[in-house]
């Protein structure tokens, strides 16, 4: 088959490989659409860690079922699904709990580092336990149902946090995950949502998919340190109930907590970086909250019926959708942050 293989960082090759081989409880799946994720992208100089080559990357994918295991169950070939981005086993004290995003055993798709090797969806064919699969609703397309990764890890942040009825929520990155996560806040009832970001035309997407304003720490009528000022402006001077720290650096967790009310809570989902200063006095005389937010648990069929009903809104947030082929000339343009560009979707 066809595959996207990282061969060494900052070099990926289009190029002929092994077919996946299928164990008794796996299937095997034609990949129909598979996005690019930002941590595919930070991968590809090996910053992360988390992509040692020669590793085919992709884990937002979704296809038709080629062939099955002898001991699978329940499904067949020429179904359509979709699939978890993690591999977990099940049997572990935390997938016993229902918290199969911190499965002792947990793989993640298209991940290479020192405890494993797991191949992705960058290719024709992908292999995956039949326990991760994912019916597509009717009618949905592959290239939208690739999306539901990126939106089960909007809603699981979402839903990782104490939210009441008309909350005022601070979004700071506006990015994929961001932006779906202003979205996610809209449908459960946030009163205001404010976004932020360096980059205009993302807070200007924002604001169309349900936030209320979006502001820029750097330029504009927010400078640097108005966003702290103008949040405080709109909460009669107490900060916001909840805030999303969707980057991942020093500086936006620091902004992040700043927008805080007394008593708030801040939701951590970017890692760009491994390690950020934190500013601990601030969280423990205002008694803020801290949550941690990994992948997803269980969001998977929500929020594929909420694409396919509308109710989320993913095309605004699909760059593109180019042949596999063409994949490295892509993935350079993401890491050469070129503007306006979101998600783009491969189809080998």
């Amino acid at each position: 088959m066809k595959a996207l293989i990282l061969e060494e960082y900052q070099h990926l090759v289009y190029d002929d490989v092994a077919d996946p081989r299928i164990g008794p409880e796996d299937v095997l799946v034609q990949v129909r659409a598979c996005g690019i994720c930002g941590s595919d992208v930070h991968g590809l100089d090996g910053s992360t860690g988390r992509r040692i080559p020669p590793v085919i990357m992709g884990h937002e994918a979704a296809g038709v079922i080629a062939e099955v295991g002898a001991d699978v169950t329940g499904w067949q070939a020429g179904e359509r699904v979709t699939f978890d981005s993690t591999i977990y086993c099940g049997k572990c004290y935390f997938c016993r709990r229902g918290c199969i995003n911190l499965c002792d055993q947990r793989r993640v798709l298209g991940v290479s580092c020192a405890d494993y090797r797991q191949q992705g969806a960058f290719a024709e064919y992908v292999a995956v336990p039949q326990h991760i699969l994912y019916r597509l609703p009717e009618g949905l397309s592959f290239e939208r149902a690739a999306l539901v990764e990126p939106l089960s890890v909007a809603f699981h942040a979402v839903e990782r946090t104490p939210l009441s009825l008309n909350d005022t929520a601070v979004v700071v990155g506006a990015g994929m995950i961001g932006l779906l996560i202003v979205q996610a806040l809209r449908l459960v009832g946030c009163g205001h949502i404010i976004a932020v970001d360096l980059d205009q035309g993302r807070l200007d997407l924002a604001c169309q998919l349900g936030a209320g304003e979006g502001l820029r720490p750097d330029s504009g009528p927010s400078a640097p340190g108005d966003v702290v000022a103008l949040v405080l402006e709109r909460t009669g001077g107490r900060g916001a109930d909840v805030a999303f720290e969707a980057v991942g650096i020093a500086p936006t967790l620091n902004l992040a907590i700043r927008c805080l009310r007394k008593g708030g809570a801040l939701t951590l989902v970017g890692n760009l970086a491994p390690a950020a200063e934190f500013p601990l006095q601030a969280a423990v005389t205002r008694e803020l909250t801290l949550y941690g937010s990994c992948a997803s648990r269980g969001e998977y069929p929500a929020c594929l019926d909420m694409i396919a009903r509308g109710a989320i809104h993913v095309d605004p947030l699909i760059s593109a959708v180019a042949p596999l082929a063409e994949g490295a000339a892509w993935f350079q343009r993401l890491y050469d942050g070129e503007p306006g560009l979101l998600k783009v979707v491969l189809t080998p």
